[in-house]
């Protein structure tokens, strides 16, 4: 057996692309540091397999704990270029929000905000039936409205950010499928899911596309109270 997994390959290619935009990035410590953190959530791959996929992995260790390498990989790469994606594409750069902004009326709400996708997330995966990728979406969807109400100057990074980390995933899915035509039947839980698949993409996965790039185009200015400056 290959050590080059289909699940390896699909990050790896990945890395590749958050290679490329970390090199004409105009924010690379923020692209690093959001994919330190994102990382993280590699560790929740549980959740997902086998209810969402069974991918193959190294070791074969997704099968047999649930816990996978790709996985962190995935998740570092992901993380940085949701993050960082906007302003590779659109020339600006951050500014420290002021005291005076820290205490308008609707900032207030800024923990519950950032902490809104875990609250909604929780109830929906202990306490209903719904497959954890819907779970995760709408979960990330809520996240990215609740940082639009509290912070209405992102709202513009978190569109597009949605728009085009959804754009750039469906590309590269697109590509993937083209190496390995039958790696989505093979390894998604396609019975599980609505079935749609668009040029062979399982519809959950743009749909998962566009709320994490929601949520994670604004999670470093929402954290950190940065905002976006256009350079010219």
């Amino acid at each position: 057996m290959t050590i080059f997994n289909e699940w390896l390959v699909f990050s790896l290619i990945l890395f590749v692309i958050w290679t490329v935009v970390f090199i004409f990035s105009r924010t690379k410590k923020e692209m690093l540091i959001v994919s330190a953190l994102t990382m993280l959530l590699g560790l929740t791959e549980p959740i997902f397999v086998p209810e969402y996929w069974s991918p193959p992995s190294l070791f074969n260790l997704a099968l047999r704990t649930g816990f996978d390498i790709e996985s962190l990989i995935f998740s570092f790469v992901i993380g940085g270029i949701g993050a960082a994606i906007y302003e590779t594409i659109f020339k600006s750069k951050h500014k420290k929000v002021n005291s005076q902004e820290k205490h308008h009326q609707r900032h207030k709400y800024h923990l519950l905000s950032l902490f809104s996708p875990v609250l909604v997330f929780l109830p929906l995966f202990l306490f209903t039936e719904l497959n954890p990728i819907y779970s995760a979406s709408i979960s990330m969807f809520v996240g990215g409205i609740a940082a639009m109400f509290c912070r209405p100057d992102l709202k513009k990074k978190i569109i597009y950010g949605g728009v085009l980390f959804l754009f750039l995933y469906f590309v590269f899915f697109v590509f993937f499928n083209s190496i390995y035509p039958h790696a989505v039947e093979r390894f998604w839980n396609l019975s599980a899911l609505s079935g749609i698949l668009i040029l062979r993409v399982p519809l959950e996965e743009l749909i998962f596309a566009f709320t994490f790039g929601m949520m994670w185009s604004s999670v470093y200015e929402h954290i950190g109270w940065y905002k976006i400056i256009k350079e010219w």
